[in-house]
Formats: C-alpha cells, structure tokens, sequence
C-alpha cells in the first residue's frame, strides 16, 4: 500500500532538490493568486468599468434628449434590418414640432410594423439629429460584469500559464541535478569507473 507524504518538498530530505522547493513555493503562489488574486482583480477592473459605463451612460443623458415623433413616411432605399435588442427595424422619415413650434423632420430607425402616421419616440443630439438612446442601466451592468469575469478568467490563465512554464522550467533544473549526482554516484554503485 502506497502512503502520500504532503509537503515532502519542503521538508529535509537526501533527495530533495533546490527544484522542489521553488516548485512547492510557486504552487503555494499560484492556490493564493487563482483564489485571491485574480477574483479581486476582476472584482476592481469590474468597479472600474462600471464607473467608467456610468459615466458615459450619464453623458449620454445629460447631452440627449427624446421627443414624440409621427412618422411621415418610408426610405426605400433600405431594408430591414435587426437592431440591439433582437428588434427588427427600418428607417423612416420622422417629424415632430418643436417648443417654438417650428417644424423638424429627420430619418431615424423606428420598429417593424410601424405605419405612417404612427407615433414613435426618437433620441435627439444637441444639435437635432438622430441617435441611439443613452445606454440603459442593466447594459452598464451587464458590460461591468462581462469586463470583471474576462479579466477574471483572463489572469487566472496568465498564472497558471506562468506556473506551466516555472514547471517545466523546473524540471528541466531537476532532471539535470539528478544527471550531475548519479554521474558522481553511478561509479560507487556499478564499480564502474567514470
């Protein structure tokens, strides 16, 4: 029956090498940064992108503005095509009246089924024209989370590739110890002369 002796690269022993000790310290390393390490760095980076998201979502607010438009017709140059959300769309010639009552016409995309004279709303820029609306609330979140999990996922493979290389590495140094005392060693044993 086979015993397992845990923690016999840390411990004094004839056939312990230098190896087995960087190799024992990096595995330690490596448990500290997969379960700490990389969570936490995610978990910033995550933070970060959201306030960055936040930030431009509240831009986009401040700086857009959404009125009530009827539609006035069809572009027939364009087909229709799929929109963020799974909505299909098309583009549609739009007017509406502004405060001063003067009149505004400009082509925006308005959803599929939408019949002239229909009422739609469309997001206005600082200067009139047609623009996505600001980025809602759950899209900030959703984008935050995506950007901590890949940074997540990200450095955790950067560690355990690293450890990959330190291993091999490692063993590279332990094989060609072994080579260097069993040539001073092999001698004794065979009663060969070196």
């Amino acid at each position: 029956m086979r015993t397992r002796v845990r923690g016999w690269r840390m411990r004094r022993n004839t056939l312990r090498r230098r190896s087995d000790v960087v190799e024992a310290w990096t595995v330690l390393f490596v448990a500290v940064l997969l379960i700490v390490g990389a969570p936490v760095l995610g978990a910033a980076t995550g933070w970060w992108a959201h306030g960055q998201a936040q930030a431009v979502a509240a831009e986009q607010r401040a700086e857009r503005h959404r009125v009530r438009a009827e539609v006035v017709g069809r572009t027939p140059d364009t087909l229709a095509s799929v929109q963020a959300g799974g909505q299909h769309s098309y583009r549609a010639t739009v007017s509406w009246s502004t405060s001063d009552g003067a009149d505004r016409s400009t082509t925006t995309r308005v959803p599929t089924g939408t019949r002239h004279g229909d009422t739609v709303d469309v997001w206005l820029d600082s200067r009139g024209e047609s623009v996505p609306p600001p980025t809602a609330r759950s899209a900030v979140w959703q984008h935050s989370v995506t950007i901590g999990v890949c940074t997540t996922v990200g450095a955790a493979l950067t560690v355990l590739l690293a450890h990959c290389a330190v291993r091999k590495v490692a063993l590279r140094h332990r094989m060609a110890e072994w080579d260097r005392d069993w040539a001073l060693t092999e001698p004794q044993w065979t009663r060969r002369r070196a």
